[in-house]
């Protein structure tokens, strides 16, 4: 009788233990470390450069440095809005079987720029708002920050939360890599302006 008792007694407690269906340890680790990177890749890429250099575009219709920066700042912020819009609603776990890609996946493929696709209106240099580099700079890494300390500090079901895009469905994790990739993307095409044979040389 008194094996019963205990028993029931531990059952008891266990229904106060709340089920935790946050982030593992590893999760939080590879998507902070990822945020960290991308972010440190972006700023040393802009890093010493002159007015000349970040307003130097290869083409009529190509990006600067500047504009990319501004593109990269505005994204962050929409990007964010947008995952964090899908969190405030209801899980919605029966669409996880639309997710396509592996957390690797969306982390290499957001990142490769072997397939260039337009941005839309708001996110086009011209329409972000920013003024100038510096106001372009200080949004990207305070909202970086934000964003990292989100990561390492939500108990948020992230994963049961999908969100769908013109590119496929991720779940929210998903779109904080997502978001650390797409800042990559552009680090690439601004090293990619960098190279060109006309950049000024200071």
């Amino acid at each position: 009788m008194k094996k019963l008792v205990l028993c029931l007694a531990v059952l008891g407690l266990a229904a106060f233990i709340p089920v935790t269906t946050g982030l593992t340890e590893a999760e939080r680790n590879t998507a902070t470390k990822f945020l960290m990177d991308t972010e440190n890749g972006v700023l040393e890429s802009i890093k010493g450069l002159s007015e000349a250099q970040l307003a130097f575009k290869p083409a009529p219709d190509k990006w600067s440095v500047e504009d990319c920066m501004k593109h990269i700042a505005a994204t962050e912020i929409g990007l964010w809005q947008m995952t964090e819009g899908n969190i405030k609603q209801a899980a919605n776990p029966e669409k996880r079987t639309e997710i396509k890609w592996s957390d690797d996946d969306v982390m290499k493929n957001i990142e490769n720029r072997t397939n260039k696709v337009k941005t839309f209106p708001p996110f086009e240099p011209q329409n972000t708002g920013f003024k100038t580099l510096e106001d372009a700079v200080n949004s990207f890494k305070e909202n970086r920050g934000k964003l990292i300390d989100y990561v390492k500090t939500t108990d948020q079901d992230l994963r049961n939360h999908v969100a769908t895009l013109p590119v496929g469905s991720f779940d929210c994790y998903q779109m904080v890599l997502f978001i650390g990739a797409h800042s990559n993307r552009h680090m690439q095409q601004i090293n990619e302006v960098k190279a060109d044979p006309n950049f000024p040389k200071n």
